[in-house]
């Protein structure tokens, strides 16, 4: 049952969601989500029963201490809700939470069921895969969405995978049947360094989303740590002339391949980001003080010495941009 009476009318809300398991490699997916939340000060203003989506021996409930009394924390998934100031104030619903075990569908119908309550007006689900790009370049992020009048007003790709899905490729058709606008979000992540977090990917995702929804996001110490992370792995993959050999080969691939957007769109949407965060009224973006909320209860993988054999002896090749291949294990 859905009650939130504790929360008031939203302005043009969007839900943003991010689910930690085979959809979010490196964490870069559930991570971007958990720093809106933290840079915002969300609250958790809802959460669904853990009992109905989760084994409990494949995701552990955890034990902790307050003040010498024991407590329980059970995996779910949360939402909270931000509210974003400026001339232009608007809200963001948050979920994150963990890939449920089973009841898919019944976890996406409950899901909806607020958006619809919350009067949500486009779902964005964040994602991360892993892929042959190079930790050097900028992190490739894909937006997709299964409603081609969607895809040809906000310059997005129509999906065309087939293949296993996760949760993320199933409430994205669960919003499209609904009739709920909804596009997906994915940042690819080194295979060879696959190991979270990963703040590159957590900081692409993040800039794709302000240019998709038209928000400033404060970024924090998000850059800071994507360039410490970038030399970290520089640092690692030098020692290692194997790994070094093929960073370079991906590298040449890589700019091949974006030879073409060197140019044109390409660089006109970075350099309208750039002044939309040299733009001093921007500054006036600040989060509210949440008094509307309620609470209701690196290390490298070393690379393939071959291409890998139809034969099935080496792992398949990576999956199309726009579904993961599983999650790193934690």
């Amino acid at each position: 049952m859905i009650e939130l009476e504790g929360v008031p009318e939203l302005i043009d809300p969007v839900m943003v969601a991010a689910f930690e398991g085979w959809n979010d490699a490196g964490d870069a997916a559930s991570g971007a989500v958990a720093h809106l939340d933290r840079e915002w000060k969300g609250e958790v203003f809802a959460a669904l029963d853990a009992e109905d989506y989760y084994d409990f021996q494949v995701n552990r409930p955890t034990v902790w201490l307050d003040n010498g009394v024991r407590k329980i924390t059970w995996p779910t998934t949360r939402l909270s809700v931000v509210r974003i100031g400026g001339a232009k104030p608007r809200d963001l619903v948050l979920v994150r939470g963990i890939e449920p075990s089973m009841r898919w569908r019944s976890f996406c119908n409950e899901l909806l069921g607020f958006a619809h309550e919350l009067g949500v007006e486009m779902v964005v689900i964040l994602g991360a895969l892993l892929g042959d790009t190079p930790h050097t370049r900028p992190v490739p992020v894909s937006g997709v969405t299964s409603d081609a009048d969607l895809a040809r007003t906000m310059d997005l790709e129509e999906t065309k995978y087939e293949g296993p899905t996760g949760i993320v490729g199933v409430l994205q058709e669960a919003c499209t049947h609904a009739g709920v606008p909804a596009v997906s979000l994915w940042a690819a992540v080194p295979h060879y360094v696959s190991q979270p977090p990963n703040p590159k990917a957590t900081l692409a995702l993040l800039n794709r989303l302000e240019d998709l929804i038209d928000i400033r996001i404060p970024l924090g110490e998000l850059p800071e740590d994507a360039r410490a992370w970038q030399l970290g792995v520089d640092q690692l993959a030098a020692e290692d002339s194997e790994v070094a050999e093929y960073v370079q080969t991906l590298e040449e691939a890589r700019d091949t391949a974006d030879l073409p957007e060197a140019s044109g769109d390409a660089i006109a949407r970075e350099f309208e980001r750039y002044l939309r965060r040299r733009d001093p009224s921007a500054a006036a973006e600040q989060p509210g003080d949440g008094s509307y909320l309620r609470d209701t209860s690196s290390g490298l993988t070393r690379p393939p010495r071959r291409k890998p054999d139809p034969s099935g002896e080496e792992p398949p090749a990576p999956p199309e941009p726009d579904e993961p291949g599983p999650a790193p294990e934690a």
